[in-house]
């Protein structure tokens, strides 16, 4: 257990400090610029600085030969069918997912906690605003820069914090073997603080299924780049959607709504059919 204290206090003390250098050096260069641009900026060198560096330097601390992806579980392979099965489970979900969050959504809090359910939903629409200024763009540059920003670096920056540090830390014993008595605990911990860090309180339900999907995928394969490949379909199939939308309303809210509402028979399907593909991904990996 101590082991385990000082490892996730090193590893959240490398994500304060990489953070608080970002900051400052977003503040000297941008200013405090509101910009799109600037913004962008920031979220890249926050997402870098926060999740993605900090896992890569504690791996290195705490693996013997100072080989940090193997710590990590990058180096092991995967068979291009699990990575293609993964790729279709995570394509099928997408209309459980609204379903989920619709749900989600729908929830509200006693009269007493009125105002902190006004708060919650401020901040949902300013994050939405952000969102959707961050993902206008006119050409294919400007989307590719966007699938790099919104889709690869949180999805390769986020597992590596999440699934790839803090699941792993909670589930290795002393010697660094996993303890299958922990495992299920490990991952719906990681999922719960995964869906709670984002902020996002009518999303929380459906990000933390999400997170717990990614960790079973993770233990199952063994491999942290199944994770990270769902997680990046995830969110590249949000980036692509808006651009092919482009302007219109009603084709966006088409997308964002896809197995919610009238077509709620859609969502349940949806769960129905990523859970069998679970399971034969389960099945798959279990025989190899």
């Amino acid at each position: 257990m101590k082991r385990k204290l000082l490892q996730i206090l090193l590893w959240l003390g490398a994500m304060s400090v990489f953070t608080a250098i970002a900051m400052g050096t977003w503040m000297i260069i941008w200013g405090g610029s509101q910009s799109t641009e600037s913004l962008k900026w920031l979220q890249f060198i926050q997402t870098t600085a926060t999740f993605l560096l900090p896992p890569i330097l504690c791996a290195w601390l705490w693996d013997e030969e100072h080989k940090p992806f193997r710590w990590l579980r990058m180096d092991v392979p995967v068979q291009w069918q699990n990575i293609l099965l993964a790729v279709v489970i995570m394509v099928c979900a997408v209309p459980g997912i609204n379903l989920l969050a619709d749900l989600n959504s729908r929830v509200e809090l006693p009269k007493s906690l009125e105002f902190i359910e006004q708060i919650l939903k401020s901040q949902e629409e300013a994050a939405a605003a952000l969102t959707e200024r961050f993902l206008q763009a006119d050409t294919i540059g400007g989307l590719l820069i966007n699938i790099g920003l919104m889709a690869l670096l949180p999805a390769l920056s986020e597992e590596l914090s999440f699934r790839g540090t803090l699941q792993q830390i909670i589930y290795k014993d002393q010697s660094g073997k996993e303890q299958s008595t922990k495992v299920h605990l490990a991952i719906w911990i990681t999922a719960f603080i995964f869906s709670a860090i984002h902020m996002q309180f009518y999303g929380f339900v459906p990000r933390m299924l999400l997170g717990a999907i990614f960790g079973y995928v993770f233990v199952w394969s063994g491999s942290l780049w199944v994770p990270i490949t769902m997680h990046f379909v995830n969110n590249g199939l949000a980036v692509l959607v808006y651009y092919l939308m482009g302007e219109s309303e009603n084709t966006k809210n088409i997308a964002d709504t896809l197995g919610a509402g009238d077509t709620w028979y859609l969502g349940v399907f949806s769960i129905l059919i990523t859970s069998l593909g679970l399971l034969i991904f389960y099945r798959r990996t279990h025989k190899q």
